[in-house]
């Protein structure tokens, strides 16, 4: 997982543990990981990749403080990936709220989480790649800003608080593995997103543009007085010697994941007639249209290669593409993984130091057309289809073993471009720069 002429190709298991008022979800559940085990990482194996996101969950692990972890099943997965030569990446939490004891907005989070990363390592002490918890700002709007998550709160002051709380359970989980070895690394997933939008929206764009970094920003120690959303934090009533905490215990990442959808670029638009009233946001002073960035027509500089170069940029810390997933077609699917990898060939070009592009939901996701607001709601396959309750291959199955062998190879599918690149993609076509 070092510096190489090319990516490696990575893959990941989707395996968020997401709560909806008392009810707990589990993706792995859902997809059959849990009754196939070893089959499916032979599966894996046969593709030829590289590393591998996986989960040891801690609320499937240990739903209560007194709870005997059960090791067993684990082990035999992580086991197995030793044997193919897999290096596994460790995901702790995956957009989970926590276990019964030790609720995301509860002080106790981080002294709990940092107890089972102990235990995590002292079990698994080979384990070298870890991510304690996956795109901590995605599930800090969801949980505190947005309420489609557990504890459900739909406010700047619990989208902080929740927020602080991951970063320094980020902290202290990392510094417990270390203790036992001292050459963990980790791997800090977040979404890789960025917001345009009308001139009467730049201020709420700004904002969001500033805040989409706060993962790495406090974990790096830059968040000090002159950072951006410095006294966004005072103002909201977070303490000083709060705020000094990630300064004094920098935990830059040693590879920041990004991750990167086409949602994830957004739109906002202070004229929402147009739009469907589902699009509708507010923020106190304007009710706007928030749209992906996709559907418009503007003229801001966008796209992966150019968010990519933004993060190194900002940070100059080696990079992975950890999530890279469409809803659609095997066709859909190969061109999209290539429109990524294309575009992260050609940014190493450039001097940027990205490691590897991820073939995200081996076996697919479940829920997330809903944002995992049902359950498990709708499939959508990933490398594998499981639809039929087994992994089953498709043309997009042979395009990443192929890709894996050879970095230049081209299914013929690629040779056409996909629709987030056609004409008739823009749904918004008029954008008034107000």
């Amino acid at each position: 997982m070092g510096m190489h002429n090319i990516p490696e190709v990575w893959g990941g298991i989707e395996c968020s543990f997401s709560r909806v008022q008392n009810v707990f979800g589990d993706q792995l559940e859902y997809c059959g990981h849990y009754r196939r085990g070893i089959e499916d990482i032979e599966h894996i194996a046969h593709l030829g990749i590289r590393a591998l996101r996986y989960p040891v969950i801690w609320e499937r692990h240990k739903p209560h403080a007194e709870s005997q972890i059960p090791w067993s099943w684990v082990e035999r997965q992580l086991n197995a990936l030793r044997h193919y030569n897999i290096t596994p990446i460790a995901g702790l939490v995956h957009h989970g709220s926590g276990p019964l004891h030790a609720c995301l907005s509860e002080p106790c989070f981080a002294r709990e989480i940092e107890i089972y990363a102990r235990q995590v390592a002292e079990k698994f002490p080979w384990l070298e790649y870890y991510t304690p918890i996956n795109e901590p700002l995605t599930t800090a709007r969801f949980c505190g800003l947005y309420g489609y998550w557990y504890p459900h709160e739909k406010s700047a002051r619990a989208f902080v608080e929740i927020m602080l709380n991951e970063i320094k359970a980020i902290i202290v989980a990392m510094k417990a593995i270390r203790k036992i070895n001292s050459q963990a690394k980790l791997v800090q997933t977040e979404d890789l997103g960025k917001i345009y939008g009308t001139k009467r929206m730049k201020y709420q764009a700004d904002f969001e543009n500033e805040r989409r970094w706060l993962t790495y920003d406090l974990l790096c120690g830059f968040v000090k007085p002159g950072h951006a959303l410095w006294d966004y934090f005072l103002w909201l009533g977070i303490k000083e010697k709060s705020l000094v905490y990630f300064v004094e215990n920098a935990c830059a990442p040693d590879i920041i994941g990004a991750d990167y959808y086409l949602t994830s670029e957004r739109f906002l638009d202070s004229t929402p007639g147009k739009y469907p009233s589902n699009a509708y946001g507010s923020n106190g002073k304007h009710i706007y249209a928030d749209v992906e960035a996709i559907r418009v027509r503007h003229s801001d500089p966008s796209g992966v290669s150019v968010l990519l170069k933004e993060c190194w940029d900002r940070y100059k810390i080696p990079m992975a593409v950890t999530e890279v997933h469409i809803n659609g077609t095997a066709e859909d699917q190969i061109r999209w993984f290539k429109h990524i990898w294309d575009a992260c060939l050609h940014i190493r070009t450039q001097g940027i130091d990205l490691r590897a592009v991820t073939a995200w939901a081996m076996f697919g996701t479940y829920g997330w057309s809903r944002l995992l607001t049902e359950i498990p709601g709708e499939y959508e396959k990933g490398v594998f289809d499981v639809s039929s309750g087994s992994p089953r291959s498709t043309p997009y199955t042979e395009y990443i073993k192929c890709l894996a062998k050879n970095p230049y190879y081209t299914h013929p599918a690629a040779f056409e471009i996909g629709w987030w690149e056609h004409e008739d993609r823009l749904l918004y076509e008029e954008v008034l720069r107000d």
